[in-house]
């Protein structure tokens, strides 16, 4: 079409070709993203029951603690109270956290284990109730017979589906309709319903709770699934505790010490940290002292995506989801959401009692989280 030169203010509403100008495009404020989700991935299989169920395994321990009520004097007590004298045999090399001295065990009578002290040409040296006690390794005599068996029990976990559903309903008018910015009103309706599905599944991974009763549902009792955080139980690190480092604020001494307790207790790998905003920006500032730019440098880059520590490589997701005093610290490799099979996701047209067209989104799902040791949350951080 050749160049007219008009304008639009000349002319005038009567010009057939002054078509209304609205782009093929709704746009979307509210945030729908499921970064967690996405970082998770889906899952290689289904649930095959509302409760699904998995199985954990421990090996033995090879640590105790001396018992209230003990005290080891350096100068010549041989005998130790512990907590459970079940995780100790006679031959076994102990010794005290954060001591050199080394003792052999020599008896046991429920907690009570008898020892030789400064065992190997140590020094006997004092410890309290409280301590730790390292079991380093039995020496079994040459020719003996077998020790007696000892074997841990397999633990059976479980979390219950949860039902997510959205209705979607379209007027005969409306689907007869031209839209502005969409081609199809019940297309356009599902996407957003889904959108807002997806959105609360993850929020739901994250924070949500099962019911303390009646967990299976009822008529009156609704199915809910356990969220990250109610799982988690033995690394639970909330500023103030004692031993863990002071001050409220987020920053790496405060990361590196729960890695570190994570990673020697378990055989985790953290490889996932999941913040909101807030804290995004505190790890963010981690580099903020480091940072050098060269004269010809126009973009100033703020964002660390990934942590690298002495125990392993974390992706850091930002979530909006999270806690704002929180920090998750997860091993992706043990945690999976998983549909009930042929539940995921779907659209069910539902028969039609008027001049509408109506159906369901719905989907259930389930949160498999194993060995809820392998993984950790630090609580109570400044969020102003």
């Amino acid at each position: 079409m050749a160049f007219t030169g008009k304008a639009t203010y000349i002319a005038g509403p009567a010009l057939p070709e002054l078509a209304e100008d609205v782009s093929d495009l709704v746009g979307i404020i509210s945030p729908f993203e499921t970064p967690l989700l996405d970082a998770l991935g889906d899952p290689s299989r289904s649930a095959a029951s509302t409760r699904h169920e998995w199985l954990e395994d421990t090996l033995l321990p090879n640590k105790d603690s001396l018992a209230a009520q003990s005290l080891l004097d350096p100068l010549g007590d041989t005998e130790l109270v512990v907590n459970d004298g079940g995780r100790f045999r006679v031959g076994d090399q102990i010794q005290m956290e954060g001591k050199k001295e080394l003792m052999l065990v020599t008896q046991i009578a429920g907690n009570t284990i008898s020892v030789i002290r400064g065992y190997a040409g140590t020094n006997p040296e004092a410890a309290a109730a409280g301590q730790i006690v390292n079991i380093l390794g039995n020496a079994a005599l040459e020719g003996a017979e077998r020790p007696q068996a000892r074997f841990t029990c397999r633990q059976r976990r479980s979390n219950w589906t949860q039902i997510f559903t959205h209705s979607v309903e379209v007027s005969g008018t409306d689907l007869a309709a031209s839209p502005i910015g969409l081609a199809d009103e019940m297309d356009y309706q599902k996407q957003m319903r889904l959108r807002e599905l997806l959105r609360d599944l993850e929020n739901t991974v994250i924070n949500g709770g099962r019911p303390a009763s009646t967990p299976q549902g009822s008529e009156t009792v609704r199915r809910t699934l356990r969220g990250i955080i109610q799982h988690l139980q033995t690394h639970l690190f909330h500023v103030g505790q004692p031993d863990f480092p002071t001050g409220d604020t987020l920053d790496e001494t405060k990361l590196n010490y729960v890695l570190r307790k994570i990673w020697e207790t378990s055989s985790s790998t953290i490889d996932l940290i999941a913040v909101n905003g807030f804290q995004k920006r505190k790890i963010n500032g981690f580099l903020t002292g480091l940072r050098s730019f060269g004269p010809a440098d126009t973009t100033y880059r703020d964002q660390v995506s990934f942590y690298e520590s002495d125990f392993g490589l974390c992706r850091i997701v930002t979530t909006r989801w999270m806690p704002q005093d929180a920090v998750l610290l997860l091993d992706s490799s043990r945690i999976s959401v998983l549909p009930l099979a042929g539940r995921s996701f779907h659209y069910k047209p539902l028969a039609s009692g008027g001049d509408y067209e109506c159906g369901q989104l719905i989907g259930e799902y389930t949160l498999e989280l194993k060995n809820e040791a392998a993984h950790g949350m630090i609580s109570g951080l400044a969020s102003v």
